[in-house]
This record gives structure tokens, C-alpha cells and sequence, in this order.
């Protein structure tokens, strides 16, 4: 009886991964959009009077755009950046609110603050060549508009 031939060391090896590629050209470009209007949305809160305390802030369940307060009240911003106003707000979908609302519970785990009175989660939205506008409490936490 013969014996089974041992694996060959390529089949048991993944294929090594590719050299990371620069991202495709309309990706920088949405990327860099991205931060403009959250810089954008940021100079409009502060103008506001809030101050802004976290931009793009990252959690395992998800990221805030914006973390900003005023006062004894604390937002969790989402920004929108599109052509119009009105496609800025068509695009916070259902899934982005629940995950900005986990995020927040992240936030707020990791910095306890009894001075907070209330919370709620807003949206900037931007487009070119208009001011941008910011809806107070855009959602509830059930990510409910």
C-alpha cells in the first residue's frame, strides 16, 4: 500500500497579498470631499457656539463624523456632503444612523460626564456654494428619523 503524498507547500500557503495600490482616483476625490465638509460642518457648529470636542472619532461599531457641545448638551453629528442639499439628506440611511447611534453609546462609555444634561444626534448636511445646514436632532437613538 503506498503512502498519500503530502500536501505541496503551495497548496497549503494563501497567495501573498498584493502591494496596497493607491486608491482609485474618485475615491481620493470623495475622500477629500469628505473632509472639507466636515470641516465645512465643524466651522458652522462653532459658529454656533459649540465646541467641537471629536472629528471623525472611530469606535469598533462604527464613526462619528463629529462630537461637539455646548452648554450641558452633547451631539453626535453625521455630515453629508452631496450636489444639492436635498440629496445630503436622502443619504443618511437607516444603517449609517443605527451605527452612528452604537458609536455614540461607545463615546459615552468611554467618557462619563454627569455635567451632560442631554444628547441627541444631528446632521450637517453641505453642498457647494450654499451654507450648511444643520437639523437638530436628525434622528433618535432607534436610528429613527
Amino acid at each position: 500500500m503506498r503512502k498519500p503524498e503530502p500536501l505541496r507547500p503551495s497548496a497549503t500557503r494563501r497567495p501573498a497579498p498584493a502591494e496596497k495600490s493607491e486608491p482609485r482616483p474618485e475615491r481620493q476625490v470623495a475622500f477629500k470631499l469628505g473632509i472639507s465638509a466636515e470641516s465645512r460642518a465643524a466651522a458652522y457648529l462653532i459658529a454656533k457656539g459649540f465646541r467641537i470636542l471629536a472629528r471623525r472619532w472611530r469606535s469598533p461599531a462604527g464613526e462619528i463624523d463629529i462630537v461637539a457641545r455646548r452648554r450641558h448638551l452633547l451631539i453626535f453629528v453625521e455630515v453629508k456632503a452631496r450636489e444639492t442639499i436635498d440629496g445630503a439628506a436622502e443619504s443618511v440611511t437607516l444603517r449609517q444612523r443605527r451605527r452612528i447611534a452604537m458609536a455614540a453609546e461607545a463615546w459615552l462609555a468611554l467618557r462619563p460626564d454627569p455635567s451632560i444634561q442631554d444628547m441627541r444626534f444631528d446632521a450637517v448636511l453641505v453642498a457647494p456654494g450654499r451654507i450648511p445646514v444643520h437639523i437638530p436632532a436628525a434622528f433618535d437613538a432607534e436610528g429613527q428619523i
